[in-house]
This record gives structure tokens, C-alpha cells and sequence, in this order.
């Protein structure tokens, strides 16, 4: 029995979200440039996408770009953005192909004008697909996006719109760029590296966090089997002892 086949799909994670880590280092490894790692990356974004959608999960997020990768090298940081765009235009076939919905969370409208205008183009040519969204984070950091929800609401309470006293956390979640998501069950993170980055810091909460040791290029179909299987293994209490749990 192969590693799909030891899946539960009535135990499977309707939403994964995965720290794409590690292009750099495999790349150096290589002795090329960081920009083949990223080039490389790209199949691993291909593979993981369409075994999740033939799963049945329902939301993939995978970390991009972060607020912080603008440090980079310009060179790097614009080799990212044209692969980037590149990536969206050739990859829009097996978008459609297997029914995903691309969408996007983040300052996207600070991204550089070729790579937003081909994410907007994408995301309205997949906008019908239902079998799974491939959610991308890109110019995202989860403190940009708790503050940012936090000068919504004051903003609102500024105009007599909305009540101090109604905020709590289901009110602070719908200021969230992942409003309309559920948080997700599973987190990978690649590359050997235990943190989470500063990503979605509010959503996973109570996500199971999975420590791969694959650097990003050579994550492939198996290699998220064995998050998702390990997933599985685990019991997920949510502040519950284990005689609470049906």
C-alpha cells in the first residue's frame, strides 16, 4: 500500500498552509544562483497543488513572498516577481485543469504593476473553479495583517459604526485577509527550519505544525502524504483533556 492509499479522507485537513522554505540552500548546494532554487520551487508548487485537489483538501496556502523578502538583493527580489509572473501565465492550464481557484491575501496592490496585473488576471479566469483554492500569500506578514485589521476596526468605531464593546475575537477575525477561510488544520514548514515566520500568526492558533527536513525544490506528492499521515496521527484536543474527545 503506497502512502495516498494509507490516507483517511474523512480525517483529511480541509485546509493545509505550507512556509515554502529552503530554495536558497538547494540552489547553493548546486553551486547556482538563489534564483534557480525559486525556478526549481515551481514544480514543487505543481505537484503539491494538484495531490491536495486530488485529496479532496479544499484550501491550499502557500507562502510566497513575505513583507520581509523586499530586503533582498533588488536582483533577487525581481527575479522573484518575473518568475512570479511567468509562473501564474504557464501554470494557468493546470489551474484549470484540475479545478482550482487561485487567490491571493496580502498588500498585493504594492506588488510590482506586471506581477499584480497577471494575479489579477489569473485569479479571474480560475474565479469559477470550485474544486480547491490555492490561496498565495504574497507581500504578507501575519503581524501586517493582525495590525492592519486593528486600524480597520478603530477606524469603524472612529465613525460610529461599530461598537467598541461587540469586538471580540469572531468580530476580529472578519477584519482578517483570511476572512472567508477557515484557519488551517495542518501547517508544513520545509527545509529542516522549526519556525513559522511570521506567518498567519492569528489563524494557526491551533494548527498541527509539521517540521519537513525536504528542502522546497525536492518536496514532492509523497512528501505531503507524510505531513497529512502524520496529521493524522495526532489527537487534537483544542484546550480539552483526552477523555473530552469523541
Amino acid at each position: 500500500m503506497d502512502l495516498k492509499e494509507k490516507i483517511d479522507l474523512a480525517k483529511l485537513p480541509q485546509h493545509i498552509a505550507i512556509i515554502m522554505d529552503g530554495n536558497g540552500r538547494w540552489a547553493k548546494s548546486r553551486g547556482e544562483m538563489r534564483v534557480f532554487g525559486h525556478q526549481n520551487g515551481v514544480e514543487s508548487v505543481r505537484q503539491t497543488s494538484t495531490a491536495a485537489a486530488e485529496l479532496g483538501v479544499k484550501y491550499l496556502t502557500l507562502y510566497a513572498f513575505s513583507t520581509e523578502n523586499w530586503k533582498r538583493p533588488k536582483c533577487e527580489v525581481d527575479a522573484l516577481m518575473n518568475l512570479l509572473v511567468q509562473t501564474l501565465n504557464s501554470e494557468l492550464g493546470t489551474l484549470m485543469d484540475n479545478n482550482i481557484r487561485l487567490r491571493a491575501i496580502g498588500d498585493l496592490t504594492h506588488l510590482q504593476e506586471s506581477c499584480y496585473s497577471q494575479l489579477l488576471e489569473t485569479m479571474g479566469k480560475t474565479s469559477n473553479n470550485n474544486r480547491m483554492d490555492l490561496v498565495l500569500a504574497l507581500n504578507y506578514s501575519g503581524r501586517w495583517e493582525i495590525a492592519e485589521a486593528a486600524r480597520k476596526i478603530a477606524l469603524e468605531v472612529a465613525a460610529g459604526k461599530l461598537d467598541p464593546e461587540s469586538v471580540n475575537p469572531d468580530t476580529f477575525q472578519l477584519y482578517l485577509e483570511t476572512s472567508n477561510i477557515p484557519d488551517p488544520e495542518l501547517l508544513i514548514r520545509t527545509s529542516g527550519e522549526n519556525r513559522i515566520s511570521n506567518f498567519l500568526l492569528w489563524q494557526i492558533a491551533y494548527s498541527e505544525l509539521y517540521f519537513s527536513p525536504r528542502l522546497w525544490p525536492d518536496f514532492r506528492k509523497n512528501d505531503l502524504y507524510e505531513a497529512i499521515l502524520d496529521y493524522q496521527n495526532r489527537e487534537r484536543r483544542f484546550g480539552m483533556i483526552s477523555e473530552q474527545i469523541i
